[in-house]
């Protein structure tokens, strides 16, 4: 008996990226840092929240790549002249990958007390009804 996969199951034309989007999703995870949170705002809107204490907005990107979001922090050298006698606040760079779905886009991102916060909607796409002509035999032309 062989193994069927999602993207060879008959029914489902077309999805064999699904799969690899399954696949690229879990080499994604980026262990604990930061710590972040994923919230349904409405229906058709979500937010991630990061938590990115002791980065400034010029440390941080926001890129969007093959329907990733791609969140990265890396935060300037600090200065020669500081002296730290206990250095508990994480400073090391980070990249924080999620998937987004067809239609989920990014519609803002804001700092507030330490946390990033990237706003996300979903356009629904309008149903479209279209009716496909059967022609009859071998048609020329």
């Amino acid at each position: 008996m062989t193994k069927m996969t999602l993207g060879s199951h008959p029914f489902l034309l077309g999805f064999e990226q699904l799969e690899r989007l399954v696949e690229r999703t879990a080499k994604s995870d980026a262990g604990g840092y930061p710590p972040y949170n994923i919230e349904q705002t409405s229906d058709a809107s979500y937010r991630i929240t990061l938590a990115v204490a002791g980065f400034a907005e010029d440390d941080l990107s926001i890129t969007v790549e093959d329907r990733q979001l791609v969140i990265r922090g890396r935060q300037s050298e600090p200065d020669e002249e500081r002296v730290f006698l206990h250095r508990g606040i994480a400073a090391r760079q980070f990249q924080r990958t999620f998937v987004l779905a067809d239609g989920v886009e990014v519609a803002g991102a804001r700092m507030e007390n330490g946390l990033l916060h990237v706003d996300l909607e979903r356009t629904v796409p309008e149903t479209v009804v279209r009716t496909i002509r059967i022609s009859k035999g071998q048609e020329e032309g």
